[in-house]
């Protein structure tokens, strides 16, 4: 019997492999030992988090303990994913954190409304996008308090 592959510490949704790569880098300097995994869109990222399709193996497995998810997205917008982990009492309260590059409040405010647990801004200077996904993976990895597991059901 096979092992069971280590929890993943953080779910990347992000479709530029060029910012997925800017993304990794600070966040790993912080921690070698960090699991990340990516995903390129909306679709890939739900069927990771709830272990359908090609994550099906995954079903079960301890949900990561952030995601960083990216809005704009194929297949399915970022909104949508955060709406439908949400929805599930299983995930709803998962650690999402959005990263986004619009300045535009109207859609920051629509980001928490749907339940993120933070924005952040993506820098366009790289200096500074190293010093946020670093304080990113500090606060979510090192300082917050995870949620409890859901409940199991009373047998």
């Amino acid at each position: 019997m096979a092992a069971a592959p280590p929890p993943t510490d953080i779910l990347l949704v992000e479709d530029n492999p060029r910012e997925a790569e800017l993304t990794l880098k600070p966040l790993l300097e912080l921690d070698g030992a960090i699991r990340i995994e990516v995903v390129r869109d909306g679709e890939e990222a739900l069927d990771f988090i709830f272990g359908r399709g090609a994550f099906r193996q995954e079903v079960g497995s301890p949900l990561p303990r952030l995601v960083l998810l990216s809005l704009k997205l194929p297949k399915l917008d970022g909104l949508d994913v955060l709406r439908a982990i949400r929805a599930n009492a299983r995930t709803c309260l998962a650690p999402v954190v959005v990263l986004t590059s619009s300045h535009d409040p109207r859609e920051l405010a629509q980001c928490y409304q749907v339940g993120a647990n933070s924005c952040v801004q993506k820098p366009v200077r790289y200096e500074q996008f190293w010093d946020a996904m670093q304080a990113v993976g500090r606060y979510w990895l090192a300082l917050n308090q995870a949620p409890p597991p859901p409940a199991s059901p009373i047998a």
